[in-house]
């Protein structure tokens, strides 16, 4: 495990902070975590599938990529099938790249993989809810991924480099909050989280690799600048707790609020 997290740890800012843990420890708090982890896994896997439609694939690929998400969004959005994806964990179709994208063909492969890892991750977020009762139920999204995005450039390349370099911190901080959690979890769930690290870990580092391949100079300017804007997100406190949630603020007793 350590060889995995030394990397993320010395990309991350910071660790998450013991204000978090203790809150995620909390029993109140354990259906949110699965929820909320499991529109992380749907919503990485969208983020994916839009850099694809955006910038690598031609219309018919990009039809078939929304095909592929689609039963899984019914399923969240709109409550429609039961929850069973094993027929759409695979992409079906072979995927065209764009002609005029020079990086197509290696972010069609990282991507597609990361979509597939990210579907099976949710489905097995799905199962371990359903096998305690859990309704997924809907929550609000928290400040975090709006937080970076609101920080990426519009124009190109630069609102693609930013992009990845968000997705990169995104799926860091995923992986290291799955080790933070993982002891203090069930002993399943725990064996399943620490599972997540090794595809988490290669996902941060296949976002990077495809940023500052597309860029003509270094991105560590950028990247040490969303460095810093995510440790204010997830150090500072916030309004909720979600699995990307920095502390929540603690209620005072009213007895001593107007003492």
């Amino acid at each position: 495990m350590d060889t995995l997290l030394n990397p993320i740890h010395a990309f991350l800012g910071c660790k998450t902070p013991e204000t978090w843990l203790a809150q995620a420890k909390r029993s109140e708090n354990f259906a949110v975590l699965l929820i909320d982890h499991a529109n992380c896994e749907l919503k990485a896997a969208q983020t994916a599938m839009l850099l694809l439609r955006r910038y690598a694939v031609d219309k018919e690929s990009g039809d078939a990529l929304l095909a592929w998400l689609k039963p899984f969004e019914d399923f969240v959005y709109r409550k429609i099938g039961n929850g069973d994806f094993s027929q759409h964990i695979s992409l079906s179709k072979k995927l065209i790249n764009k002609s005029d994208f020079a990086h197509g063909d290696e972010m069609i492969s990282k991507m597609v993989l990361l979509i597939k890892e990210e579907l099976h991750h949710f489905q097995q977020v799905l199962e371990i809810m359903q096998s305690r009762d859990i309704s997924y139920d809907n929550l609000t999204a928290s400040r975090y991924a709006k937080g970076l995005m609101r920080c990426v450039r519009t124009h190109e390349p630069a609102k693609l480099i930013d992009t990845l370099i968000c997705g990169a911190i995104i799926e860091a901080r995923s992986c290291e909050r799955f080790a933070a959690i993982a002891p203090f979890m069930e002993e399943n769930i725990s064996k399943f989280y620490v599972s997540l690290l090794r595809s988490e870990a290669r996902h941060f580092e296949d976002y990077l690799s495809l940023a500052q391949q597309i860029a003509t100079e270094s991105i560590a300017p950028r990247v040490a600048f969303f460095i810093e804007k995510e440790r204010q997100l997830v150090t500072l406190p916030d309004d909720q707790f979600r699995f990307h949630s920095g502390p929540v603020k603690e209620v005072l007793d009213y007895r001593v609020e107007h003492a």
